[in-house]
């Protein structure tokens, strides 16, 4: 199946909200866990087997594997093994961004068939012109796997590029034009979907996006369920909303874990934030 086929039915399942996966140094030590690549990966464990089933997706930042070295990106592989193993959809957040066959040799490692670090979507960077994305993206459409753009951040910095004007649109609108003529015609949904963030209002046209929309920001950043049905009313697609420490504080225990998502994903729906 089409990564966009497998995102549709996901969320059909068990409803649009992605967690955050980001084992940094406050919440291993809240956890009560060493911060090292043996604490990030009992962590990650943890997380994976209380939220099976729970979620749509869940979403890695490499990051916070990578600051451990091989042992962390170690611990990344194992996530991604589990995470197969408990049917869980991983959209691993690396942004990468570049030409040629260096672009290649990101799309082989996070997209390629049988890549330890493959997963099923990853986030990409279109800031070098969106052509310079095509490996990435002829790789995901070969194997089954998704690609997010950046589009518009909610990150103060991002303005100053992503709103700058390309003829009569915004650079941002451009990325999402750029994304939504990948997806024409594909069903239910497309494979290629954009970032924007759910901390801010942006005049963005995403009713012809066919595609999937990843709204980071949701709980401890700012963003609320009201906010995101306000904010993303005419969407040709659906809209993922994200959140990490608003979910993960409440481990370790499953249950908790368990809870918090729960009481997002009926304030999502209440908000009528979930199409």
């Amino acid at each position: 199946m089409r990564f966009g086929e497998r995102l549709s039915a996901a969320v059909a399942e068990h409803g649009p909200l992605c967690v955050g996966i980001d084992p940094h140094s406050e919440l291993l030590s809240d956890w009560g866990l060493t911060d090292d690549a043996g604490g990030v990966q009992r962590f990650c464990r943890t997380v994976v087997d209380a939220l099976a089933g729970e979620v749509a997706l869940i979403k890695p930042q490499s990051a916070f594997f990578e600051r451990h070295g091989s042992r962390g990106v170690a611990a990344l592989e194992a996530l991604l093994a589990d995470a197969r193993a408990a049917g869980i959809l991983v959209l691993l957040d690396v942004k990468r961004g570049d030409i040629g066959s260096t672009m290649g040799g990101y799309a082989q490692a996070y997209l390629g068939a049988g890549s330890p670090l493959s997963a099923d979507a990853i986030t990409v960077s279109p800031y070098l012109g969106f052509g310079s994305l095509d490996p990435a993206l002829e790789l995901a459409a070969k194997n089954g796997r998704g690609v997010f753009v950046l589009a518009r951040t909610s990150n103060p910095e991002g303005a100053s590029i992503q709103e700058a004007r390309a003829g009569d649109r915004s650079v941002a609108q451009t990325v999402v034009d750029e994304v939504a003529a990948r997806n024409a015609g594909l069903e239910p949904l497309g494979d290629v979907g954009v970032v924007v963030g759910a901390t801010g209002e942006y005049d963005l046209d995403l009713s012809g996006l066919n595609g999937a929309v990843l709204a980071p920001g949701l709980g401890a950043q700012g963003a609320t369920p009201a906010d995101i049905a306000a904010r993303f009313t005419r969407v040709g697609g659906i809209v993922v909303p994200t959140a990490s420490r608003s979910v993960l504080r409440h481990g370790p225990p499953a249950a908790g874990l368990r809870a918090a998502v729960a009481r997002l994903r009926d304030e999502l729906a209440g908000a009528g934030a979930q199409r």
